[in-house]
């Protein structure tokens, strides 16, 4: 199994990143991949990278924090691309839901991404919402430039998924599938996704599972419920866990080059 998405630089695995990464690797996890959401935690990503084989990391700005981005910046996130571990362009995106940074901040920040993800020939590591109608606008105007992208813990309209496939992206879906208040659009729509389109994330340490029992449910999420997540794709689609687990594996590979 690939987790193709994690926060191990969160705080909450400050103490216990060891024990999680073993804990996931029992769990049959064969790659994670860290997410950065802005330059500190992207050059950290990459710095695990170094000290734990089985992580690569994306490299970018998260739409929340797009009011940080400047010339300097950008440079930097230019030059950790080149590292190899550094897999992707992200977490980045829009965000027009909290507006942490200004739509225009935002777009601004995507753009210049967008740009870091023609030059470096690396996918993106994509957040979006409530701003799909721009994101996707963005995203069209340069699909023919980019090698491809992944949208990050999916949880959009009908219309949404039909218009990101159009544009041959990637579906990532996270444990909201298994929330039985939230996720009751996304259980229906992750039938719809094609297998080659899907891959599979934790988002750890947020979106514990809520069908996890006992302890595990009340504690951080971590790459080791990944499995669990894929057993639930894998009753909605009325497919074999271990189908879930090759596609979602294939695909990771092929648009990471892991």
């Amino acid at each position: 199994m690939i987790d193709i998405g994690a926060n191990l630089t969160n705080t909450r695995f400050a103490n216990d990143l060891p024990e999680v990464l073993e804990r996931a690797t029992q769990a049959g996890i064969e790659k994670i991949i860290v997410t950065g959401t802005d330059l500190a935690s992207s050059l950290q990503a990459l710095q695990l990278c170094e000290q734990y084989p089985q992580l690569s990391a994306t490299v970018g700005v998260h739409p929340h924090d797009a009011s940080s981005l400047n010339p300097t910046i950008l440079n930097n996130l230019r030059a950790l691309l080149e590292n190899p571990k550094a897999v992707a362009v992200g977490e980045t995106g829009l965000d027009f839901n909290r507006n942490f940074s200004t739509p225009e901040q935002q777009v601004y920040a995507f753009d210049q991404q967008l740009n870091l993800a023609i030059t470096s020939q690396k996918p993106l590591f994509l957040h979006e919402r409530d701003a799909f109608s721009k994101q996707y606008s963005m995203l069209l105007g340069a699909r023919e430039s980019i090698v491809g992208a992944v949208v990050h813990c999916f949880t959009g309209s009908a219309g949404d998924l039909q218009k990101y496939l159009d544009l041959d992206l990637y579906i990532g879906i996270t444990g909201w599938v298994c929330d039985e208040r939230r996720g009751t659009e996304l259980q229906e729509l992750v039938k719809t996704i094609p297998d080659q389109r899907l891959m599979i994330e934790t988002d750890a340490p947020y979106l514990t599972p809520r069908t996890l029992s006992g302890k595990k449910r009340k504690s951080k999420n971590e790459p080791a419920n990944l499995a669990h997540i894929a057993e639930r794709i894998g009753k909605l689609r009325g497919q074999s866990v271990e189908h879930i687990i090759a596609v979602s594996s294939a695909n990771a590979k092929r648009l990471f080059k892991l």
